[in-house]
């Protein structure tokens, strides 16, 4: 079976951002499955997560996968500094911080100006992607009809603060940074360290303890893994990209903006989309306590877990067969059909 694939990129021109600045020459990297019907009424979006290409995206998408595309016409979007869209490593004056909400209004401006689409079927996203789900509901309330939220918050918590602002130093203090995220040339080193601190907070305990890293991963031994699976991979990333990506995330809040004036509960509650938040049972950062204790004022959510060992990555489970039936049987509840 196949389906309509294509990618692309929207042009946003000079693109202004809510904390001040503006984006020169702006562009959202994007990437098409399946195709939008006459009534324009079955699109769903899926914003990328930290640091991930829309390569990095596209595991979960089929017709037995999490997001049909025989039914559905799925655009996957890449944040400002994934690498693919604009980003503070490839742009220059960068503005010193461009929200999570920055994201979501040129992602608007992309699916009403470039696809004339008035109404989301769903917005669906992990991690960051899943805080820029929570995003859509509040900041366009009448035109979001379902998010599902993976692994992610409405504001991020101060505990996870607390992991970012380990990232946040870490790159701060290598001898190329020369000030406001900006470096030099490439930080080799730190971002060696910036991937061995992210092992340590990506995967439970519980995930080490069971050795899943040699059993399912195929590391043969746990410096291997580390290597490999983590400083290796953030090393072939851009610093910049990375310090502005954790930046918005240290200040990502759907409150945040003219339109709550930081009151977290009437932006919740401002949310008409039926809304399912799966945050896993051991992720170190988004904490099942934080979903928990935003259900209370959503109109129309559902809380479900995922009963996982794999920590974060529970909401990522390309490689893990387990959870990703679980994300689907999940998403399978929520959409027609």
């Amino acid at each position: 079976m196949s389906w309509e694939n294509e990618t692309g990129s929207f042009a946003l021109g000079d693109f202004a951002v809510e904390k001040g600045g503006v984006i020169r020459g702006a562009r959202l990297a994007w990437q098409r499955f399946g195709t939008l019907n006459d009534k324009r009424d079955n699109l769903i979006l899926y914003p990328s997560s930290y640091s991930a290409s829309l390569s990095d995206m596209s595991w979960l998408i089929g017709p037995e996968g999490v997001l049909d595309p025989t039914r559905w016409c799925i655009i996957a979007v890449g944040m400002f500094s994934n690498g693919e869209s604009s980003g503070a490593a490839e742009t220059p004056d960068y503005p010193t911080l461009v929200t999570v909400a920055d994201n979501v209004r040129a992602q608007h401006r992309l699916v009403t100006e470039m696809l004339g689409v008035d109404k989301l079927a769903a917005v669906y996203g992990f991690s960051m992607g899943g805080m820029q789900a929570y995003h859509w509901a509040a900041l366009y309330p009448d035109m979001v009809e379902r998010a599902f939220v993976v692994c992610g918050s409405a504001r991020t918590a101060d505990h996870n603060k607390v992991f970012l602002s380990g990232l946040l130093r870490t790159l701060e203090a290598a001898p190329e940074h020369t000030g406001n995220g900006r470096f030099s040339s490439e930080p080799l080193l730190a971002l060696r360290a910036f991937g061995h601190i992210y092992a340590g907070w990506g995967l439970s305990q519980d995930f080490y303890r069971a050795g899943l890293y040699k059993s399912v991963l195929g590391a043969p031994d746990l410096e291997t893994f580390l290597r490999i699976n983590w400083a290796e991979r953030f090393s072939q990333c851009r610093a910049a990209n990375l310090y502005a990506q954790a930046h918005a995330w240290y200040h990502g809040d759907i409150s945040d903006n003219k339109l709550y004036n930081g009151d977290l509960t009437q932006a919740l509650r401002s949310i008409k989309a039926r809304v399912l938040l799966m945050p896993s049972e051991t992720d170190l950062y988004f904490r099942v306590a934080d979903n928990a204790a935003e259900l209370p004022h959503l109109a129309s959510g559902t809380l479900r877990p995922i009963p996982s060992v794999w920590g974060h990555r529970a909401g990522n489970p390309s490689v893990n067969p387990a959870d990703a039936a679980f994300l689907r049987a999940g998403v399978a509840g929520l959409l027609p059909g």
